[in-house]
């Protein structure tokens, strides 16, 4: 029986040589097209069910060799806040598909500490499954290199200083951004 170094393609070339071609193409392929390696998203939701996808799929591409950044807009700037751990919450009201223990009509669903229940019941799910915390994703994007962006105009709009933020979050404008997303095959609005 013939070993994989002994196996000739019908061009007379061996496997080995088949595979060195195959990596160097695959090499050029990656300096024509460097944007295949890019993802850019668009975090703009200040809820606690709206912070997991922007981190998520951030960390995911990143783990998986990608170079990753986030644009944290409007009411995303929420999820880089310092104190993002109390400004992150759930409302149930206007939200239908939030699955309650038992049906209730919108009417209780706007009555006052319904929000702190629904934000209790979403964290003891999530932790439940152990699904990584908010706290666990940003410590997870910074160390995996993910760039987290404030936009500094919305910062200007809603009044706060570069101070108020998390270590690590980069400042800069749509300008700065649309520089990283217009080098990314994936861009996501979340």
């Amino acid at each position: 029986m013939l070993d994989e170094q002994q196996l000739v393609t019908p061009a007379g070339l061996g496997e080995e040589a088949v595979r060195s071609i195959v990596r160097d193409e695959l090499e050029r392929a990656q300096k024509r097209d460097p944007a295949g390696k890019k993802a850019a998203f668009i975090a703009s939701q200040g809820t606690l069910d709206w912070a997991y996808p922007p981190l998520i799929l951030a960390t995911t591409a990143a783990a998986s060799g990608m170079d990753a950044s986030i644009f944290f807009t409007f009411y995303g700037l929420n999820i880089i806040h310092k104190d993002f751990e109390h400004m992150l919450k759930v409302s149930p009201l206007g939200n239908p598909a939030m699955p309650m223990p038992v049906t209730m009509p919108n009417l209780v669903l706007g009555l006052p500490g319904m929000g702190p229940v629904a934000t209790s019941m979403l964290k003891s799910k999530f932790a439940g499954k152990h699904v990584a915390t908010i706290r666990e994703l940003l410590e997870s994007c910074q160390e995996l290199g993910v760039r987290l962006i404030a936009c500094q105009m919305t910062m200007e709009v809603f009044g706060y200083a570069e101070s108020d933020f998390v270590d690590g979050v980069e400042f800069g404008g749509a300008a700065a951004f649309l520089a990283e997303a217009r080098h990314a095959h994936t861009t996501l609005f979340i």
